[in-house]
């Protein structure tokens, strides 16, 4: 089909009576349906012993949920994974989905889940279930939610408050008592309130457990066999857009990098998990940068990087407990800020050089060649990830079963 006729097509009178249906369809079907669902199954008792995991996008359990998940598993738990798969539309396959979630979540004693989604908010969750939202990032850094709102980003604050994203929670677990402010502003829950607590992060205690991080390693050697010797630059930006049609910046000059570092570094690039059609690295650069998104998870990377390029990824948190140096490649910053927004003025927040060329950058890491001074990485640290220190998932646990007793 041309673009001239698709044009035609998305003007006609039928073609907007479509999109008004299939709008007012999602709503009903999750505000409307699915929470009379919830209310006729939920009449039936509790299982006691039931723990309902749920990724509302990803096509497997993350490591968001993992080590929650396996605690439970070995405790004896029964435990549940419903992958809903929100980004592939309300059809047919994920409204399936989405009523075996509801049928299982209205028996589960807990629930636990790493994203906001309108088709739960709806839901007035019984009183027996603990529902904990133990989120996918750590720190606050950009806005969300209705901290987004009346925003480019965000909707407006009216639709936002009429069909929420984040309602119902028992917890929603964080990293630092810090930013407790910033997840009840997104969340629209009073300041101070008992729902978010500083309890930290599950998946940061695998950064500190030393056998994760040299199996990390030698994960790194069997997949890149040109790291050995050399020093790692983790490339890893956020996606621009929103996520249906996500993309990757391309400010990277490969092939100056390449000529700048390639004799002592490796750069390893990680787009970010929406973007389906990310830059290509350059034939000639390809022994010395790498495009690992497909075949090296985040925490890997993390573990074995010696220096972090990012821009607006809440990955800076995690790198931060290495206390190993950070670099802010963020040339259409204003551009961001104007669409998305921060909770915190960019310049004073990053604990690291911002740079807005390739150049720039290829400096930057020359600079730590003379040395790096850790005191600003770990007041980055102190302020934000307090609450991560290798019992994080414990501590979830330990306060999730206390306050269902």
């Amino acid at each position: 089909m041309t673009k001239k006729i698709k044009s035609l097509l998305q003007r006609t009178v039928f073609y907007k009576a479509y999109l008004f249906f299939v709008k007012h369809f999602r709503l009903f079907f999750a505000f409307s349906y699915l929470p009379f669902l919830y209310k006729r199954r939920s009449k039936l008792p509790v299982e006691k012993e039931k723990a309902v995991f749920i990724e509302v996008s990803q096509p497997s359990l993350s490591n968001n949920l993992n080590l929650l998940h396996d605690s439970l598993e070995k405790e004896g738990y029964k435990t549940e994974v419903h992958l809903l798969l929100a980004n592939s539309g309300l059809k047919r396959e994920q409204r399936k989905r989405l009523k075996a979630l509801i049928f299982s979540m209205a028996t589960a004693h807990y629930v636990f889940i790493t994203e906001g989604t309108e088709f739960l908010s709806g839901l007035i969750i019984r009183p027996e279930t603990v529902f904990s939202q133990v989120w996918h990032g750590c720190g606050a850094f950009k806005k969300f939610g209705l901290a987004c709102a009346e925003g480019l980003f965000g909707a407006s604050e009216e639709y936002m408050k009429k069909h929420p994203f984040y309602s119902g929670y028992t917890n929603v677990f964080v990293s630092s008592e810090n930013v407790c402010w910033a997840y009840e502003q997104a969340m629209g829950y009073s300041h101070n309130s008992s729902v978010v607590k500083p309890l930290g992060v599950s998946r940061t205690d695998v950064f500190f457990n030393s056998d994760f991080i040299n199996k990390a390693k030698e994960k790194l050697k069997e997949t890149i066999p040109q790291s050995k010797d050399k020093k790692v630059i983790l490339y890893a930006p956020t996606f621009r857009g929103h996520t249906a049609d996500a993309v990757s910046p391309d400010f990277l000059d490969y092939k100056k990098a390449a000529e700048a570092l390639s004799g002592e570094y490796i750069l390893l690039v990680k787009h970010h998990p929406h973007v389906k059609k990310p830059p290509v690295i350059p034939q000639e650069c390809r022994d010395f940068a790498f495009d690992v998104t497909k075949t090296l998870d985040i925490d890997t990377l993390l573990c074995v990087s010696d220096i972090c390029v990012s821009d607006y990824s809440s990955l800076i948190f995690e790198f931060s407990l290495f206390e190993r140096p950070m670099i802010f490649f963020a040339p259409d910053r204003d551009d961001y800020i104007d669409w998305r927004g921060f909770f915190y003025d960019y310049s004073d927040f990053t604990p690291g050089d911002i740079v807005n060329t390739t150049e720039e950058l290829i400096a930057s890491v020359k600079k730590l060649e003379n040395g790096f001074d850790k005191s600003q990485i770990k007041s980055f640290k102190e302020k934000f990830m307090s609450a991560c220190d290798g019992h994080s998932t414990e501590r979830i646990l330990s306060c999730v079963i206390r306050e269902s007793i």
